[in-house]
């Protein structure tokens, strides 16, 4: 198979697409709209999964989990969130299969169906707070600080692999509190660790804000959000935070009593972030040689190829090398010391540039001699030889640099792209022909919103947390306008 991919220049879509099948992340499942994740994909979303758990650790958060079927009965009781999920639930209506003598066919037995049908599950909302009215009785049961790592299931109709598939992987926080301000605190919390995460781990530069009403999560007073641009000038919503007020501890009948005796509703957040991080990755570092991965998420941070024609030359590089993997394992960086004699250097460097390795180590008899290693940069592609006594200390201080590097690299792009739009015939240019984030006038109506998203295609990503409040016009209408929010085209 050609490891050359398509420009991104010449299409993104297929770009991207490529990209992920030539560097071994995800496939296509049979099972339409579904993806199977491939040891080196899912060995970036596990990096990604330790990080996170461990930060949700940190701030107090537990491990659980729920069921994937839920009774569909949970969903009518919060009309706003089964209207959200209506048209993307898979549901199960027979419990039992049985062979037709006739025909020899597998069919649905009839006589197995079940009395009440179940949802597999699109968002575990409905479930757990049912659960949690068997758990909470009293204001020391509060709060309830709940994580579980789990996939779903959306019948999505267009989908693409990481970015929007049937099922994914994701892990969503659900938690209970006894006020108001301790949910909302709550929820501005976990935004606050997302938008860490995609920074300092991700190296993804992302903008805080708020959904506006008509974007917020079924069921939700508030949805916060992290939003991020990716290289083809579009945005991406990459987490998630929401208040969701008393609307599920009513739905449930999810009560408590507080200090002075008195049964009040319990107060709600839900908050999660997805595979989906995987696409954003891809796109946010990317270049027409293959993956980009900030060291922090790739499952290999340096190889190492020995460069040889004769054995007696691979046992004399086997034993200067050995020694530095050694090394480079003691201090926690992930090695691989590719000796492999069925594949020559030049593809083994294909393949490692490929999959984003951070850091290629090469050696070769000259080298040996001269006692120095090539060192090549995947992020910027450039070669140096570097002396062989200090290249574990270069290497542990580069994977760092890399690592900021790429974080600046992203930044510098997107502030590149962040653009102010006064009138409609400014918006619809930039949408139009620059693409990016468009920080605009907009008069505070669905309606409105809804017209620009049908005349553009852009969406209002957020309304920024950091917005100073700005007289202005509506582009559209011409209304007054208090703040600018932020549009983009996004996936």
């Amino acid at each position: 198979m050609s490891k050359k991919l398509t420009t991104r220049e010449d299409n993104y879509s297929n770009w991207y697409n490529e990209l992920v099948g030539k560097a071994d992340l995800a496939e296509h499942s049979e099972v339409r709209g579904c993806m199977v994740i491939k040891p080196h994909g899912f060995a970036i979303w596990e990096k990604m999964q330790r990080s996170l758990d461990d930060m949700f650790k940190e701030t107090g958060h537990v491990n659980a989990y729920f069921p994937i079927f839920i009774p569909k009965s949970y969903f009518s009781k919060e009309a706003s969130h089964v209207e959200g999920f209506a048209k993307e639930c898979a549901v199960v209506t027979h419990y039992r299969l049985k062979t037709d003598p006739e025909t020899g066919e597998v069919v649905v037995d009839e006589t197995a169906k079940l009395e009440e049908e179940l949802i597999v599950r699109p968002t575990s909302e409905t479930i757990i707070w049912n659960t949690y009215k068997g758990w909470i009785q009293s204001y020391r049961d509060l709060p309830i600080l709940v994580n579980q790592w789990a996939n779903v299931v959306r019948w999505e109709m267009r989908t693409r692999l990481f970015l929007r598939t049937a099922e994914f992987l994701w892990q969503e926080g659900h938690t209970a509190h006894a006020t108001k301000q301790e949910a909302i605190s709550e929820a501005e919390q976990m935004l606050d660790v997302y938008a860490t995460f995609a920074e300092e781990w991700m190296a993804m530069p992302v903008i805080k804000g708020v959904k506006t009403e008509s974007e917020r999560f079924a069921g939700a007073l508030d949805t916060y959000c992290i939003e991020a641009l990716m290289q083809d000038g579009k945005a991406l919503q990459a987490g998630t935070s929401h208040f969701l007020g008393q609307n599920f501890a009513k739905a449930f009948d999810v009560k408590y009593v507080n200090k002075e005796g008195k049964e009040e509703y319990v107060w709600a957040t839900s908050w999660g972030v997805s595979t989906r991080l995987i696409g954003g990755l891809i796109m946010t570092h990317s270049d027409d040689n293959g993956l980009v991965l900030p060291p922090k998420l790739a499952p290999i941070q340096v190889a190492i190829v020995p460069i040889y024609r004769s054995m007696e030359q691979l046992e004399q590089l086997q034993d200067k090398l050995k020694p530095l993997v050694a090394e480079l394992k003691k201090r926690k960086i992930s090695v691989v010391f590719d000796d492999d004699d069925n594949r020559k250097p030049g593809w083994k460097f294909a393949e490692y540039e490929m999959k984003g390795v951070p850091i290629r180590l090469a050696m070769g008899p000259r080298d040996l001699e001269n006692n120095t290693i090539e060192l090549a940069r995947r992020d910027t592609l450039e070669k140096t030889n570097v002396s062989f006594e200090n290249v574990a200390d270069t290497v542990e201080g580069l994977l760092e640099t890399i690592q900021s590097d790429m974080l600046a690299k992203a930044r510098a792009y997107r502030d590149s792209n962040m653009h102010n739009a006064d009138t409609w015939e400014e918006f619809t240019d930039i949408i139009a022909n620059k693409g990016g984030f468009v920080s605009a006038h907009w008069d505070g109506t669905s309606e409105t919103e809804e017209q620009i998203k049908q005349k553009t295609k852009a969406t209002i990503r957020c309304i920024p947390l950091e917005n100073k409040k700005e007289s202005g016009k509506c582009i559209l209408t011409g209304n007054p306008s208090e703040q600018r929010v932020l549009f983009a085209k996004a996936y």
